[in-house]
C-alpha cells in the first residue's frame, strides 16, 4: 500500500496543499492524520478522482423572477433576494449628521498670543 503526504497528494490532485488539507478535514478527500501530518492512500486518491469524474457538473447560475422577488438557484440551493422597496431602501445613499468641528469658533488657547 503506497501512501502520500499532503504535498504529494496535492501534486497528484493538481490542487494547492491548503485546499487538500481543508477538503480532507471536511471529509471530502479521504485521508488520515495519525500524528501531525496528513497521510493519503494511493487507492483512496484514485477513488476520489473517479468520483469527481462521474459527478455531473454543477449547472451555471440561473436567475428567474417570481412575483417581484429575485430568485437565484446555485446548484441545489435557492436564494431569494428582495426587490422593489426592500432593495431600494438598501441601495439608498447612507447619510449621517455632519460631525462638528470643535476647534472652529472656539476661544483662543490659553498661553497663546492674542492680538
Amino acid at each position: 500500500m503506497k501512501t502520500y503526504d499532503l504535498h504529494e497528494a496535492a501534486q497528484i490532485l493538481h490542487l494547492h496543499p491548503d485546499t487538500v488539507q481543508r477538503r480532507a478535514k471536511a471529509g471530502e478527500i479521504p485521508g488520515a492524520k495519525p500524528g501531525k501530518e496528513w497521510v493519503f492512500r494511493e487507492e483512496a486518491l484514485a477513488e476520489y478522482l473517479l468520483r469527481l469524474e462521474t459527478q455531473p457538473r454543477q449547472a451555471a447560475k440561473k436567475e428567474t423572477t417570481i412575483c417581484s422577488t429575485n430568485v437565484v438557484t446555485l446548484g441545489g440551493l435557492t436564494l431569494q433576494r428582495p426587490t422593489g422597496s426592500g432593495l431600494d431602501a438598501r441601495l439608498a445613499p447612507v447619510t449621517s449628521r455632519k460631525r462638528k468641528n470643535f476647534t472652529t469658533g472656539s476661544k483662543p488657547k490659553r498661553g497663546g498670543k492674542s492680538s
